[in-house]
């Protein structure tokens, strides 16, 4: 039974985490535009700003663990990750454990660009065939070469160009 409460706290936080972050990126993105992500930024650095007071203050007023599973694992994870990672980096850093933790930041960072950049790679090269890719190189000049094979997606408001 405790499991399915869990689960149940879970999914409650997650669901409410990703619908908060959706419908807020959704307003930044339309006030501030696409030339820069200040949707993710702004998400990021609140959902960290989030689970530095959530973490205490749930640890004082509202110790049992399902809480914190709710609304940090739950509700600040389908928020954001980043404020996860951010916190963990602290955690590391304030134990005394500050190469770990500069580790944990440089790697998560580092290779976290890595593995993006692989995975877009890799997709555009399942997803776009060489007759396409020959076709596109052959017409563009190299400036725009980079920026032509990716799908526009329309939706509400401008359409925006997707990796």
């Amino acid at each position: 039974m405790e499991k399915l409460i869990q689960v149940g706290l879970l999914s409650l936080g997650g669901a409410c985490g990703v619908n908060i972050r959706f419908w807020f990126g959704l307003w930044i993105t339309r006030w501030s535009g696409h030339q820069f992500p200040w949707a993710t930024l702004l998400i990021n650095v609140t959902g960290s700003f989030a689970i530095g007071v959530l973490t205490v203050l749930l640890a004082r007023w509202l110790p049992h663990p399902n809480h914190r599973l709710m609304l940090i694992t739950g509700l600040l994870g389908g928020y954001t990750t980043y404020s996860s990672f951010a916190f963990e980096s602290l955690m590391l850093w304030e134990r005394g454990e500050r190469v770990q933790g500069m580790l944990y930041v440089g790697s998560t960072v580092v290779v976290g660009f890595l593995a993006v950049a692989l995975g877009v790679a890799l997709a555009r090269g399942l997803t776009i065939s060489e007759h396409e890719r020959a076709a596109k190189s052959d017409t563009l000049p190299p400036g725009n070469a980079a920026t032509t094979d990716q799908p526009r997606v329309e939706g509400e408001g401008e359409a925006r160009e997707i990796p």
